[in-house]
């Protein structure tokens, strides 16, 4: 998890990322009739930055629900870390708080094409997950009018290991191409505790700034979790650096290792409208003191 960035990241050096081409190995036989009963390879949506947006310290995504329609809100999705007035204490909950917020829409080429506003912070936690969800004065319809960009949609499976997928920050302009690694039952930052997060291989050696961005599954081109936290210098359980907990309670700390906040739970608490239901069958986010079924 970072805090708002600081003005060194600013000088950080972003290398362009490669792309590589596996060549078809010397001597490999001829594609025959026996090749058309082989199981094809799983299909690779093509990962852009179209959907994504970048905020003034965090990344964030354009996100729609399975069931959203065009003249819905759009729902604008970053980190609670990254809430303009500051970051959610430990059990706490925010909903329905009124938002001016503006997120700068990008192109597939990370180009950027105008802003949209939001109205209100319709969710934001850090208890279990790390999330704020905004609506914004704009439909869908609206937003794909004016800049010909359409909504990332939330997957509702939980995500699998191994999977291949994409962290497309925003704010750097920059995409992280890894696997999941696995998952994490608990995982503890500081005064923060998340459940069943999702790690990450090495490769995605995310920074400040990433918080907030998409992780897209490579297979579907759905939104598979959120990024949110790495742990920087090895320490155990503190701010920047996060440790997991299993079920017996052993603590175990991967240095430089990064992790992510499943989102597959998300679309079952919104219903008709865009509109939030933390009452909603299935829906499992905490919901603020005071609020029960």
């Amino acid at each position: 998890m970072y805090r708002p960035l600081v003005g060194t990241l600013a000088t950080a050096v972003l290398g362009a990322a490669a792309l590589v081409t596996a060549a078809a190995p010397a001597g490999a036989a001829p594609v025959g009739a026996a090749a058309h009963h082989k199981p094809k390879p799983p299909r690779t949506q093509a990962v852009d930055f179209a959907g994504t947006v970048a905020l003034d310290d965090c990344s964030g995504s354009i996100v729609k629900m399975p069931t959203s329609q065009l003249n819905d809100p759009a729902l604008v999705m970053t980190n609670g870390h990254c809430l303009e007035s500051g970051m959610p204490t430990a059990g706490q909950v925010i909903v329905d708080q009124p938002s001016s917020r503006s997120f700068t829409v990008l192109d597939k080429s990370a180009g950027d094409l105008g802003s949209i506003q939001a109205t209100k912070v319709v969710y934001a936690t850090m208890t279990d997950t790390d999330v704020t969800l905004y609506e914004t004065g704009s439909t869908y319809a609206q937003i794909e009018q004016k800049y010909g960009i359409k909504p990332l949609e939330l997957s509702t499976d939980h995500p699998a290991k191994g999977a291949g997928i994409s962290v497309v920050s925003g704010y750097w302009k920059k995409t992280y191409t890894c696997s999941i690694d696995g998952f994490a039952p608990t995982l503890k930052e500081g005064d923060w505790t998340w459940k069943d997060s999702v790690r990450y291989t090495r490769e995605c050696n995310v920074i400040g700034g990433t918080s907030g961005s998409p992780v897209i599954d490579n297979s579907t081109g759905k939104v598979t979790a959120i990024n949110n936290t790495i742990n920087e210098n090895g320490e155990r359980c503190t701010v920047n650096n996060p440790c997991e907990v299993d079920e017996n309670g052993n603590v175990t700390v991967h240095n430089g290792i990064g992790y992510a906040e499943e989102t597959y739970g998300i679309p079952k608490c919104f219903g008709t409208g865009n509109k939030l239901d933390l009452n909603a069958a299935g829906c499992t986010l905490p919901k603020p003191s005071g609020l029960r079924h």
